[in-house]
Parts: structure tokens; sequence; C-alpha cells
């Protein structure tokens, strides 16, 4: 697999808009070719029978028992409303016919 150079990271960099100083592109072309050997040891498995998966893990959603409890009246929800109508708060309209 081929590597990156020092030019190849300053042009990167130069291309992101980042002012990297010598001993920061230096580090960084370490870091990047590393990261290129270890994609290059992934990209050797063999991935044939094992199906895609989004998730590793089980997800279970808990839900809980919907139980009525005492809540407030229309018009302790509304009381504080800047407009009303009815038992319902006014808005204004953002879709228009313009």
């Amino acid at each position: 697999m081929a590597t990156l150079s020092r030019d190849d990271v300053a042009h990167v960099a130069y291309l992101a808009r980042l002012g990297l100083t010598d001993e920061e592109l230096s580090r960084l072309e370490g870091q990047l070719n590393h990261i290129l050997e270890q994609y290059a040891i992934l990209a050797r498995l063999d991935t044939e029978a094992i199906p895609p998966t989004a998730q590793t893990i089980e997800l279970e959603n808990i839900l809980r028992e919907d139980v009525v409890e005492p809540s407030f009246t229309a018009e302790e929800a509304l009381a504080n409303a800047p407009q009303r109508e009815g038992d319902f708060i006014l808005v204004p309209a953002i879709i228009g016919d313009d």
C-alpha cells in the first residue's frame, strides 16, 4: 500500500487551510501513515460470511405502562400563552400565501 509523503500531508493541510508547523507536519505524516497501515490490515480480512450490521449489540426498547395521572387543566396550561383561541395556543403562521 502506498504511503503518504511529507509533501502529500503538506498539500492536504494547505487544502484544508491548516497552518501546520514542521513538527506538526512530521507528526501528522507518521500518524496518517500508521492509520493507512492499520486500514490495509483490516482490508485483508475475509468478511464475506459476516452480515452487514448497523448495531453490534442488541438493543431493546424499555417501555413503561401508560398510566393516566392528574395533570394541568386547559386553563392552567394556557395561562402563560401570549395569545390563545379557545383551548389552543395561537401562533403566527410560518407558511403563507406569498
